[in-house]
């Protein structure tokens, strides 16, 4: 055992060497890289340092923020806030076309179905789960025993309108951790520029350095009808960030796959990514087509054209990365490493070795369901997922806790009911052309003889069963939706709504898909990763962060440009550089000026920065984070990266090879605030002055 022991120390250390040498890595709050910080960049932060960046770093709709005042302020990015925007819009205010500014608390706009959270603790449970799971007899009954622990641990948190509760899977299953957040309901929008202004060089822009963008907002949340009390803030650098400084980032990166085997890569690699691909281009399509029909049209869909443009752009990045064969090689013998060094120890590797090949035998029999577990669902629409949740509630709910979906069980009611009841638009004409759009694909890809596709049109036509489901329907109305989901229990089974009726059709075969992978593949998964995860600990320890997923973490790195082929990219932009490539292109869109912009050319310091890059690891989800320095001081929020980072969510791309994320300057925001859009109590709130 000493020896072994001995290998154990001297594989983590040299694997610990090889992680300082890099700004890898999406690290928890319970196991921040504080070696690595004190060896490369001399930095030493106290448990107090570390509370505030997590007590001031909120959560938003699938992406980040930053208390930036003791009175509830969040500063984010433009497209973080577009979700409450566009709510907020109408076809005589089009806020996002516009911008807006509210001078006064008073002008403060409310944003309908908003939450935002904020991590107040974590607690280990990992033994609580595991030794749930234990007693099972195989996957499907270890499964549904870590499953009702896990609803029982979440449920007996004692959630509340106020307090989330959520058990959290970190390293494929081999910890779990109990978050509590406290949860904000009431979320105002203070200050947004224009959307041409936050997104200035559209989708050509996108995933690319040098940028141009004023990618930031202002939101405040606040209780019992008065701004909340936020002492744990931001301090805002007005100097922002320099070159060369090392800072810190606190947000919520919504996934990464960098722990999966080769067996699950590959199978993204030539399944997984484009069957995601098709789906993106389907929805797209329909948006496009009905973008068309006019400018409210094109209104309406404008923030789902830009989300799919964007996520159709960061999935060819990431599909190039597992198409490399010198990248993918390294995640081939990254596995081998793992592998060769457990045969070392027989009583190990017979333990652990078996779960590779388990992983690697449940996908075998995953490509050929791959059509119908991507196609067989209503739930790609507002209206369409509003529906379905309104059916597999009226079946979940009459289920004990413990046994129902998770998003279905007790601890996540309230959020739950407030995306029902949500009073934000939908627009009929819009669910139509993406439903239709959306089924006429399905019936090609899985053909009319196909459960699903039977279950849903019988012998009609898509056309006209879609066009009378969301013209007749009840559900668009919000009261509609709440006393369904409030009503008796068997109100929805006998709603002889059409779109409640079309879902209820197709429910069984959306389920039984559901079941199907839960026991074929997500229930191997989890087992068989809780394996190798424990197998990593035995041979690494804790020496490298679990994949992200949309919990808080940490990163860090140095503000640093980059080479490119033959040329230099500098660290950060100037407000010379956006007048510049707008007058280039003569302000043909995209590159063209949003109004102010234009009109206040002379009243702003074209010196001033505008963007910037930093090597922290960051991917989707990380937009609106927090940058801040070794003070606790806020330099600029996260809003992108470049193209060379797309494929970090198999992998870290080293600084040296030009990989960077983008940040909004502080000092670019303060400039806008100031000379274009004359915010000037705003500039006093951020500055305390």
């Amino acid at each position: 055992m000493k020896r072994f022991l001995s290998v154990i120390i001297l594989v983590t250390i040299s694997f610990a060497h090889l992680s300082i040498l890099a700004d890898d890595g999406m690290w928890t709050f319970d196991n921040p890289p504080l070696k690595l910080w004190k060896e490369r960049y001399g930095f030493a932060p106290s448990k107090e340092w570390l509370d505030k960046l997590r007590l001031a770093s909120p959560k938003l709709p699938g992406a980040s923020g930053a208390f930036v005042s003791p009175n509830g302020l969040i500063a984010t990015n433009h497209h973080v806030a577009s979700s409450f925007i566009t709510k907020l819009s109408t076809k005589d205010r089009d806020l996002m076309k516009t911008g807006f500014y509210a001078h006064t608390q008073a002008e403060e706009l409310k944003a309908p179905d908003a939450e935002i959270t904020v991590l107040l603790s974590y607690d280990d449970v990992s033994a609580r789960v595991h030794d749930a799971a234990k007693s099972g007899m195989n996957d499907a009954d270890m499964a549904a025993k870590r499953k009702a622990e896990i609803a029982s641990i979440e449920k007996s948190c004692g959630p509340t309108p106020a307090l989330k509760c959520e058990v959290v899977s970190l390293y494929s299953g081999g910890e779990y951790w109990l978050y509590k957040s406290k949860v904000y309901t009431d979320v105002r929008l203070v200050m947004a520029p224009e959307e041409q202004a936050a997104f200035f060089g559209g989708d050509y822009d996108n995933f690319t350095f040098p940028r141009f963008d004023l990618d930031f907002a202002f939101l405040r949340v606040y209780e019992n009808g008065k701004p909340a009390s936020t002492p744990n803030y931001f301090k805002w650098s007005e100097t922002g960030a320099k070159d060369g400084e090392f800072v810190v980032v606190s947000g919520y990166p919504g996934a990464t796959a960098r722990l999966l085997t080769v067996a699950q890569l590959k199978y993204q690699r030539d399944i997984g990514n484009p069957s995601q691909r098709k789906t993106w281009e389907t929805l797209r399509g329909g948006l496009e087509r009905y973008s068309r029909l006019g400018d409210e049209q094109f209104r309406q869909a404008s923030a789902g054209l830009r989300g799919y443009a964007n996520s159709l752009k960061r999935l060819a990045g990431q599909q190039d990365g597992l198409l490399n064969p010198r990248q993918f090689a390294k995640k081939v013998a990254e596995e081998k490493d793992i592998r060769d060094k457990l045969a070392q120890r027989p009583e190990m590797n017979k333990q652990y070795a078996p779960a590779w090949t388990n992983i690697a035998t449940a996908y075998d029999a995953l490509p050929s369901m791959a059509k119908r577990l991507s196609f067989s669902t209503l739930a790609v629409s507002r209206l369409g997922t509003l529906t379905s949740q309104l059916v597999t509630y009226s079946i979940e709910k009459s289920k004990p806790d413990s046994e129902r979906y998770p998003e279905y069980s007790d601890a996540r009611f309230d959020a739950l009911k407030r995306a029902i009841v949500s009073p934000g638009p939908i627009y009929a004409d819009m669910e139509e052309a993406v439903l239709t759009a959306w089924f006429d694909e399905a019936r090609k890809e899985l053909g009319n003889n196909d459960p699903f596709i039977r279950a849903a049109f019988g012998d009609a036509t898509t056309a006209e069963v879609i066009h009378r489901a969301v013209q007749e329907t009840k559900l668009t109305d919000p009261e509609v939706r709440k006393s369904l989901f409030q009503g008796p229990a068997d109100a929805i089974i006998k709603s002889t709504d059409p779109l409640i009726t079309f879902a209820r059709r197709i429910e069984p075969i959306v389920r039984e898909l559901r079941d199907w992978n839960e026991k074929n593949i997500r229930n191997v998964e989890t087992a068989n990763g809780t394996k190798i995860a424990e197998a990593r600990f035995a041979v690494y320890g804790k020496t490298m962060p679990p994949d992200a997923n949309s919990q808080l973490r940490l990163s860090s790195g140095v503000v640093l440009g980059y080479d490119e082929d033959t040329t230099l990219v500098p660290y950060r932009t100037t407000f010379f550089g956006l007048y510049d490539r707008a007058f280039g292109f003569e302000e043909k869109p995209p590159f063209n000026l949003a109004p102010r912009l234009r009109e206040r050319k002379d009243r702003v310091d074209l010196s001033t920065p505008l963007n910037f890059v930093y090597s922290a690891d960051t991917i989707g989800g990380n937009s609106g984070s927090p940058v801040v320095n070794r003070n606790l001081e806020l330099v600029g929020l996260n809003f992108d990266s470049n193209l060379q980072k797309l494929s970090n969510r198999y992998w870290y791309i080293d600084e040296s090879e030009g990989s960077r994320a983008v940040g909004v300057h502080s000092a670019g925001i303060l400039e806008a605030l100031r000379k274009v859009y004359d915010a000037n109590e705003l500039v006093v709130e951020l500055l305390g002055k």
